[in-house]
């Protein structure tokens, strides 16, 4: 009887460890793929650009309030533009905390316009292949004007005998 129970408690340590055995070889395997999922170019690409994302926008928040929103307040005789605030039937509005905010929208979007997107615009366009303009399939008929197949000897809409057609592509001369 001791034998018994000595076979079943092997049994079920045998059986936990198998388990355990196949839950950390999963666990391995799912780092495994974390792993590559990290190094893809993407994700490397997309953690530069928000950590370079975040740090441009300090350095344009700093412009907007240390100098344009000052250079603002002096021309329109406000001591602190951001404070600048409106009161009408007891509620505040944040005038010049709304502007500077907008101020700040748009310098961001003006140098991402025009130092990221228009240069990488024209790099695509210098590099990209041109396309050469596909021959055409189609002629108009000379006397009712409708659109038929470049190769059609007869208009399908007047039945009127059609001259032949040019051939787009150049003559090559054998001699």
């Amino acid at each position: 009887m001791a034998d018994h129970h000595l076979n079943n408690r092997d049994e079920i340590v045998g059986s936990a460890r198998n388990l355990g055995s196949r839950g950390m070889h999963a666990g391995l395997s799912t780092l495994g793929d974390f792993r590559k999922f990290l190094l893809r170019g993407n994700v490397v690409d997309l953690a530069v650009g928000v950590v370079i994302g975040a740090a441009f926008n300090s350095v344009v928040q700093s412009l907007v309030k240390d100098i344009i929103t000052p250079l603002i307040g002096a021309f329109v005789n406000v001591n602190n533009f951001e404070a600048y605030k409106s009161i009408w039937r007891g509620q505040t509005f944040s005038i010049g905390d709304l502007i500077a905010v907008l101020i700040s929208f748009l310098v961001t979007a003006a140098v991402v316009y025009f130092l990221i997107v228009k240069p990488i615009n024209a790099l695509e366009d210098r590099f990209r292949p041109k396309q050469q303009a596909a021959s055409p399939t189609t002629r108009e008929c000379p006397f009712c004007l409708s659109t038929v197949p470049l190769k059609a000897t007869r208009c399908a809409y007047c039945t009127a005998q059609l001259p032949p057609a040019e051939d787009p592509r150049p003559q090559t001369v054998t001699a």
